[in-house]
C-alpha cells in the first residue's frame, strides 16, 4: 500500500451527500498530500446536504463511466439519505465498489453509505457499521453489525456518523498505509 501523500484516492458521490462526510475526507486526505477525486454520475458537480437544508457545492473531477478501480488506490463512499440511496441505483457505480473491494482496496463508507455494500452485494460475512437507521438492513444482508466508531473487515471501513470522521478518516489514512485488517480500527 502507498504512503498517504502518493495515494489516490476516489470518492463516489450524487447530489444529497452528507456535506461533512464528503468534505472532511477529500480535504484531510489532500491535505496529507493524497491525489482526491470526486466521481459523479455525469460528471457534473454536485450539492450536498447540510444538517438540514441544502449545502456546498462539491466539483467533480470525472463521471462514473470514467473512473476505475485500477487508477486508484481507495474508495470513500460518503453517506447522507438521499446520497447512497440514488447511487445504489447506478450500475456504474455498484460496479466499480465492486472492483475496488476484488482488488482487495480500501473501500470506507460511512453512515447511510453501507446501503452500497448491501445494494453491491458485499456486506454477507463481513463485520460492519453504518448510520442506526440502516443497521436492520445491514444485519439482513448478512453483515454481523457493531456499534463502534469505525469497523475494519478487509477490505471495508465503515462508519456510524458525521460525528466519527476523525476516526473514519485515521482508519482511511491506516487503511492506505497498512492495508485493513479484520479488526476495529
Amino acid at each position: 500500500m502507498p504512503a498517504v501523500n502518493d495515494a489516490k484516492v476516489l470518492i463516489l458521490a450524487t447530489i444529497g451527500f452528507e456535506q461533512s462526510e464528503l468534505e472532511v475526507p477529500r480535504d484531510r486526505l489532500r491535505a496529507a498530500g493524497a491525489t482526491v477525486h470526486v466521481a459523479t454520475p455525469e460528471g457534473d458537480d454536485i450539492r450536498g446536504w447540510d444538517k438540514d437544508n441544502w449545502g456546498n457545492q462539491a466539483e467533480a473531477d470525472l463521471s462514473l463511466a470514467e473512473a476505475r478501480a485500477a487508477d486508484y488506490d481507495a474508495v470513500v463512499l460518503p453517506g447522507g439519505q438521499i446520497n447512497p440511496d440514488i447511487l445504489r441505483t447506478k450500475t456504474e457505480a455498484l460496479e466499480l465498489i465492486r472492483d475496488f473491494a476484488e482488488a482487495g482496496k480500501p473501500v470506507a463508507a460511512i453512515c447511510h453509505a453501507p446501503w452500497l455494500l448491501i445494494e453491491a452485494g458485499l456486506a454477507r460475512g463481513k463485520r460492519m457499521t453504518s448510520y442506526h437507521s440502516i443497521r436492520t438492513d445491514l444485519k439482513n444482508a448478512g453483515a454481523e453489525v457493531l456499534d463502534e466508531p469505525v469497523v475494519a473487515d478487509a477490505p471495508f471501513l465503515t462508519s456510524r456518523s458525521p460525528a466519527d470522521l476523525d476516526d473514519f478518516v485515521k482508519a482511511i489514512m491506516d487503511g492506505l498505509m497498512n492495508g485493513v485488517s479484520r479488526a476495529a480500527a
